[in-house]
C-alpha cells in the first residue's frame, strides 16, 4: 500500500470514491459541476486529499481542510471525506491513513465532526478528545 497526497491529476480516481461514499451513506450522487468545483479546490489547495493506493486502485481517502486554531496557536485541520473501500476495511489501513494525513498536512491538531453512530469508529482511529457538540450554521 502506498499513502500519498492526491493531486488534481487523480481527481477521476478520487471522484469514484466520493460517489461510492455518497451511495453508501444514502446521499445523492454529486453532479459533474460538483466534480469541477472539487478539482478547482484541490488545485487551489483549499482542501488536501490523502489516499492509500493498492497499485492503480485508490483503496481509501480522507481530506483535511487547514486553518488556524487558538487552541495552540498553530495550524489546525478539519478531517472529512473519510472512506475506505469495503474490501480494504479491517486491515489497519484506516489508522495508517489518518496518521499519514495528519503528519503530511503539517497540522498540530485535527478535529472531526461525525454522526453519533460513527463516534466509536473515530475514537478507534485516534480521535479521543471530546470537545462539546458540533453545530452547523444554516
Amino acid at each position: 500500500m502506498e499513502y500519498s497526497l492526491i493531486g488534481a491529476a487523480n481527481t477521476d480516481a478520487l471522484w469514484e470514491l466520493q460517489k461510492l461514499y455518497k451511495r453508501e451513506i444514502g446521499e445523492d450522487t454529486p453532479s459533474d459541476d460538483a466534480k469541477s468545483r472539487l478539482k478547482a479546490a484541490i488545485e487551489a489547495k483549499s482542501i488536501l486529499f490523502f489516499g492509500v493506493w493498492d497499485g492503480e486502485v485508490l483503496a481509501g481517502c480522507c481530506s483535511i481542510t487547514v486553518g488556524f486554531s487558538t487552541f495552540d496557536y498553530a495550524k489546525s485541520g478539519v478531517f472529512e471525506d473519510f472512506y475506505i473501500r469495503p474490501k480494504y476495511r479491517h486491515m489497519g489501513i484506516a489508522r495508517a491513513l489518518v496518521r499519514f494525513a495528519c503528519a503530511a498536512s503539517g497540522v498540530s491538531t485535527l478535529t472531526v465532526g461525525c454522526a453519533s453512530c460513527d463516534v466509536d469508529m473515530y475514537k478507534a482511529l485516534g480521535f479521543s478528545i471530546e470537545i462539546g457538540s458540533l453545530l452547523a450554521f444554516e
